[in-house]
């Protein structure tokens, strides 16, 4: 069972971190309906790639929320940075409604609320000492035991990007040290206190700071709120799309492109967050996020091939075709490999807030 004022103190957030009015405890029922609340929160938003129950590597190799070691070391702050902005050069978005998103600074505490009920032993004591390690030598052993998880300069690799500017700006040096050493039990990541040793870790972390100082966070955008729909359909005089099927068939990245030079009539629904939209999309695509679209149905064409995609590369952009058949749309299909191999291809990308 969980004690319920270990649950009560994982309740309050820091004032910095949300830039609020000061908390206070709440009492039991509140903090009882406060999970409850963050529960419908992550079934909404989060679960689509982290899993139902936070086991992680749903879509995209999302880590494990429910991991015993992750929820042991990560702080509140630490989480409400990842919520609210997002990891950028990952599929990980900005979620605050600062940056476009659907959840309040009250939306944020209750699913971190909800996030430690999944945790099952004490908080780990960490090790906040300055880095007193040697950056050459940390190269050294990130290439021999790190390089293949997590790429280069941990960012092109199939796990966790650790070198994400966002990713080390949240992480303290207590929680990335506690995490080489003793690793995530149940997931790829091995623990690295006996093969690596104190010095060693001392050098891994002395790299990933080094890397953090060559790549400074840019400041996030100022609020904008959602994004209005704008004009869906591309090439409206255009004729049907030949071959497309209706979802669950998707369409290849290859064979919509191929199409759209055909002049073929045709709408790009991008199911990302709106601040991922606004950092990159196919050129003509609009904003329709998958957590909630129903706000933009009655704005879109029904006798338009309406083409679902995402960067994951198909689990938002597949929850948002089933949420337009149900509501009555026909002519639905998902872009098969997604946006990043849109981008690979070359063809065409926009920025900003404009189709």
């Amino acid at each position: 069972m969980i004690n319920r004022f270990r649950v009560a103190a994982f309740f309050v957030l820091s004032v910095g971190a949300l830039g609020c009015a000061e908390p206070t405890l709440k009492p039991a029922p509140e903090i009882a309906a406060a999970a409850q609340h963050g529960a419908q929160i992550y079934a909404r938003t989060c679960s689509v790639c982290h899993g139902d129950k936070g086991e992680g590597y749903k879509a995209d190799r999302a880590p494990a929320l429910a991991n015993r070691a992750f929820l042991a070391d990560a702080s509140d702050d630490f989480l409400v940075s990842a919520i609210a902005d997002g990891r950028a050069g990952t599929t990980m978005s900005a979620w605050s409604a600062r940056r476009g998103g659907p959840l309040t600074p009250q939306d944020m505490t209750t699913l971190i609320a909800f996030l430690r009920t999944w945790e099952r032993g004490p908080r780990a004591q960490l090790d906040a000492r300055p880095v007193s390690g040697d950056a050459g030598r940390g190269a050294r052993l990130y290439e021999a035991r790190c390089l293949s998880c997590h790429g280069e300069k941990g960012v092109a690799g199939p796990y966790n990007n650790l070198g994400a500017p966002g990713y080390l700006a949240g992480a303290s040096d207590g929680l990335l040290r506690h995490a080489i050493g003793d690793g995530r039990a149940g997931t790829p990541m091995p623990g690295f206190a006996q093969s690596l040793g104190e010095e060693g870790i001392e050098d891994v972390v002395a790299l990933l700071r080094q890397w953090q100082a060559q790549t400074p966070i840019s400041p996030p955008p100022a609020a904008q709120g959602p994004i209005a729909l704008g004009a869906a359909t591309l090439n409206a005089r255009g004729p049907r799309p030949e071959g497309f099927r209706p979802f669950p068939a998707m369409v290849s990245v290859d064979a919509a492109k191929a199409q759209l030079d055909r002049g073929a009539q045709m709408a790009f629904l991008d199911a990302r967050a709106p601040d991922d939209y606004a950092q990159e999309h196919i050129a003509g695509a609009v904003s329709v996020p998958f957590y909630d679209p129903s706000p933009y149905f009655a704005a879109l064409p029904k006798d338009v091939w309406l083409i679902c995609y995402c960067a994951c590369p198909h689990a938002e952009s597949g929850q948002l075709a089933q949420k337009l058949m149900a509501a009555g749309f026909k002519t639905v299909t998902v872009l098969d490999e997604g946006l990043i191999v849109w981008k690979q291809r070359g063809y065409a990308l926009r920025a900003g807030r404009a189709p």
